[in-house]
């Protein structure tokens, strides 16, 4: 009888009484555009969130100018607390931080790797690779150097084998690397961006021990200041004297 449209269409009823979410019954087209307007647009009132907790942290702040008038934004590793903070929290924070506090010009990161644990401390690849691509390309643009203070040889090496895999084009040619401070004092007067003192002591343990960019981890015992030989053959004499004891 009549008719019939070629367009499929269902209806979706929900008891209001039962406080049901009805956001998973939209389709995915339509909850990606809500998404999506909601990320890019920066006039987004972001009252409803509440981030004093990471702004406590201090691990993401805006900090002075480097030498080319780029806009600083410091990022302390160490600070950054891994296992209870999503990648998704993650994401929303550093767009609001970045539409709220700087939302023109052009800026640089400086990060700080010092200390860093993988397990405590870094979100992960794949996910800074997530967050980094999902930023609006006038901000992509905005961003002129990264500068990556205190490079472990793991970060090295996957940088440098999987780098261009795992980073896009633009944002790898971006990265410098500072192996010690007084290199960063070249693109960056001292003063314009706060050093912690913990990164400044790792930075004098890596001046003392240059073996450390290889591999080998600080001495917080101070170990070193005994000859490894004779360190290596104490302990192995008192191996020696224990199973003695023992037969």
């Amino acid at each position: 009888m009549g008719s019939s449209s070629n367009d499929d269409f269902s209806v979706v009823v929900l008891a209001s009484d039962l406080g049901i979410d009805a956001r998973p019954f939209l389709s995915n087209h339509d909850t990606e555009i809500e998404e999506q307007d909601h990320w890019h647009d920066c006039s987004q009132d972001f009252s409803n969130e509440e981030f004093s907790d990471l702004d406590f942290l201090q691990f993401f702040r805006l900090q002075g100018s480097d030498k080319s008038s780029n806009r600083i934004i410091r990022i302390v590793g160490k600070y950054f607390p891994a296992p209870v903070v999503s990648g998704e929290r993650l994401k929303r924070y550093i767009y609001h931080k970045i539409c709220s506090e700087l939302p023109e010009g052009p800026f640089c990161i400086v990060y700080m790797h010092s200390t860093v644990q993988k397990e405590d401390n870094s979100p992960g690849a794949a996910i800074l690779r997530w967050i980094y691509e999902e930023l609006p390309s006038e901000i992509k643009d905005r961003l002129q150097v990264i500068y990556f203070i205190h490079p472990g040889l793991r970060s090295r090496l996957v940088f440098a084998t999987l780098g261009r895999f795992l980073l896009s084009g633009g944002l790898y040619w971006k990265i410098k690397y500072i192996s010690r401070l007084q290199y960063l004092w070249d693109d960056i007067k001292k003063g314009e961006v706060e050093i912690p003192e913990f990164v400044q002591n790792h930075d004098n343990v890596l001046e003392h021990r240059p073996l450390t960019d290889y591999g080998i981890e600080p001495d917080p015992l101070h170990l070193t200041e005994v000859p490894t030989t004779a360190y290596s053959l104490g302990r192995y004499e008192e191996r020696l004297t224990s199973r003695e004891f023992m037969l």
